[in-house]
């Protein structure tokens, strides 16, 4: 990689359960992005713990009613939307709740046509749409929520020249009694 490069993790929708192997593949890189309905506070400080830069947005679950007790002071920190420069270009965060699904990569890249990429969540499905700029991303379901085959991050690898994707799946945990 170029001397200007970042690995940043994204995840999202982990409504308070961080799976352990998504969690270790994102403190191993510098900066975190989570795309919302993120569940709780400790889910933030775990993913800080190795000092990664966090960037995270609310989910439509991200309320009191959602996180536990004085996590919830966390909330009013959490914007609807973020904007991440990043060597070679600009990320969008967003949680994507507000949109249609059928026609929700269309709008984000009409909303954001200066980014080259948008990152969202919600559908909790991996998608990595590269067509055409920006791309548009939707890491998965980070936790044990409706993992549509089990729980997922995607890494992007920035430099000034380039961007990469890597897509991490892991299998199902076995389900509790």
């Amino acid at each position: 990689m170029s001397r200007a490069s970042k690995t940043v993790a994204l995840l999202g929708d982990t409504h308070g359960h961080l799976d352990d192997r998504v969690a270790a593949v994102a403190t191993a890189c510098d900066m975190v992005v989570h795309t919302g309905d993120v569940g709780g506070d400790s889910i933030l400080e775990t993913l800080a713990a190795e000092g990664a830069r966090i960037i995270a947005v609310a989910g439509n679950n991200d309320t009191p009613l959602h996180w536990a007790g004085d996590e919830a002071r966390r909330l009013p920190q959490l914007p609807a939307e973020a904007m991440v420069d990043l060597p070679g270009g600009t990320l969008v965060v967003v949680h994507g709740h507000r949109l249609r699904a059928r026609d929700r990569h269309a709008r984000l890249r009409r909303a954001h046509p200066e980014a080259t990429a948008v990152v969202y969540g919600h559908s909790h499905r991996l998608a990595l749409d590269t067509e055409s700029v920006p791309w548009v991303l939707n890491p998965g379901a980070a936790g044990r929520s409706r993992t549509y085959g089990g729980p997922a991050c995607v890494v992007l690898e920035c430099t000034d020249r380039r961007w990469a994707l890597h897509a991490h799946r892991f299998t199902p945990p076995p389900k509790r009694r």
